[in-house]
């Protein structure tokens, strides 16, 4: 359809842009070039990640009906997207918590590893992993309790911690994750389709990489657990500092033959929307598809180059649109006692950042959103900002500095009618984010 103008419905001509790029990485349109001939023996499909029931409906429908097709993929609670007539159901779907992992995900865990026993030279196992696998697919260490395991994630969450770090704790306090699973399936052919929801698309790090060789260490999970000032109980501690809980790495004959590929990628989603620009007659710019950082900290510098190019027409000429993505992060406040919890995610504090710093400029307009449709773990996406965003928050008696100091995005974006709410996308390629300059 074609693109709403962006002069007169600047909104509605961004949440076109964050389509383009979800459309782009929707499982259906990737996975064919990718798959291999059936084998001779059983193909088994395990997987885990938002994604994972779009996936597995890809899978559904690609493989040929006459060949054997069995499995389990577990995925985010309502992230299972509708089944198409007439398509038979052949790998059960299970869903289970994000990002904090429950009893589900840990049964879900258990069966597929399950699943992988007693698999021959002669079956193929198609693993299908996409982002937020990694608290999908739960089993704790020995000696490590769900309800430890939960705490741990938790505070990783809140600590700030980029992903790489987050997931090399994952990995070593997991029975699954780090290349376990696929260790599992020996002596079968593994194929592992991967939608990355990482920067620098390393396999190794999207759904903390139950498949792939982990080149990170025991050491280096201790040194990220010291440095976020995260407890683990003092067995495991011992155990990782002993290095008792080390990971398959990379030349481990567990590995020989397997096959990793990237189905869809950050970059490929930001180059769709780009594209959706291009053909509404705006320049677009992709700054990177690997930012990390303090999410308010990225929205600044995003204000101070929408400034620059609405005021000076530099480093890019008006009217054009800017694009980024990656994977922020947010590191939770403390607060004084009988604060109530912010509510909010990625998208919506790199909003709050970037309407501060903005401070209403005219002709700059924004939309920050995650591509599986939930910032955190609320019902939206993302938020929007206009040129009158704090002029508008005024006029309710609401200051952005209080809301910012508690992380509370949605309270504010909410407050004003700017909330991105799309529901599940059923695929995973984290951040985005779109400037548009007029």
């Amino acid at each position: 359809m074609p693109a709403p103008d962006p002069r007169h419905q600047p909104r509605a001509f961004l949440e076109h842009l964050y389509r383009a790029a979800v459309h782009r990485a929707l499982p259906l349109h990737n996975t064919a070039a990718f798959l291999p001939p059936p084998p001779r023996g059983r193909t088994l499909v395990l997987g885990a990640g938002k994604a994972g029931g779009a996936m597995a409906q890809a899978v559904e429908a690609l493989w040929p009906k006459e060949a054997p097709l069995s499995g389990l993929v577990v995925t985010r609670y309502d992230h299972t997207p509708p089944r198409p007539q007439g398509l038979p159901a052949r790998i059960e779907v299970v869903e289970a918590a994000h990002p904090v992992p429950d009893a589900a995900g840990l049964q879900a865990a258990e069966r597929i590893l399950s699943l992988a026993q007693g698999l021959t030279l002669d079956d193929l196992v198609l693993c299908l992993i996409s982002g937020g696998g990694s608290a999908l697919l739960t089993l704790p260490a020995e000696g490590l309790t769900l309800e430890e395991k939960q705490r741990i994630n938790r505070e990783l969450l809140d600590s700030g911690a980029n992903i790489v770090e987050m997931n090399c704790v994952r990995k070593h306090l997991s029975r699954i994750k780090g290349g376990r699973l696929a260790a599992a399936c020996a002596p079968a052919k593994v194929v592992t389709l991967t939608i990355s929801d990482v920067p620098g698309d390393d396999p190794s790090v999207i759904a903390s990489g139950p498949t792939v060789p982990d080149a990170s260490s025991c050491a280096d999970a201790v040194a990220i657990l010291q440095r976020y000032g995260i407890e683990v109980p003092g067995t495991l501690m011992n155990l990782l500092q002993q290095g008792a809980l080390e990971t398959p790495k990379p030349g481990d004959p567990a590995f020989a033959g397997q096959q990793v590929h990237m189905i869809a990628t950050p970059q490929q989603s930001l180059e769709a929307a780009a594209a959706a620009a291009r053909e509404a007659g705006l320049d677009a710019h992709i700054l990177s598809d690997e930012m990390e950082g303090e999410s308010r900290e990225v929205g600044k510098v995003h204000a101070a180059l929408a400034r620059a190019v609405a005021q000076r027409g530099q480093p890019f000429a008006r009217p054009c649109v800017i694009l980024s993505g990656g994977e922020t992060t947010v590191t939770v406040r403390k607060q004084p006692p009988g604060t109530p919890r912010g509510r909010g995610g990625r998208a919506g504090e790199f909003c709050l950042g970037l309407a501060q710093a903005l401070q209403g400029q005219p002709g700059v307009w924004a939309l920050a959103a995650d591509t599986d449709g939930i910032d955190g773990v609320e019902d939206n996406a993302g938020a929007f900002v206009a040129p009158d965003t704090l002029e508008r928050a005024l006029g309710q008696g609401m200051k952005i500095d209080p809301y910012l100091q508690r992380n509370d995005a949605y309270g504010y974006f909410s407050a004003l009618g700017d909330l991105v709410v799309t529901g599940p996308t059923h695929t995973n390629v984290n951040d985005f984010r779109a400037l548009l300059v007029l």
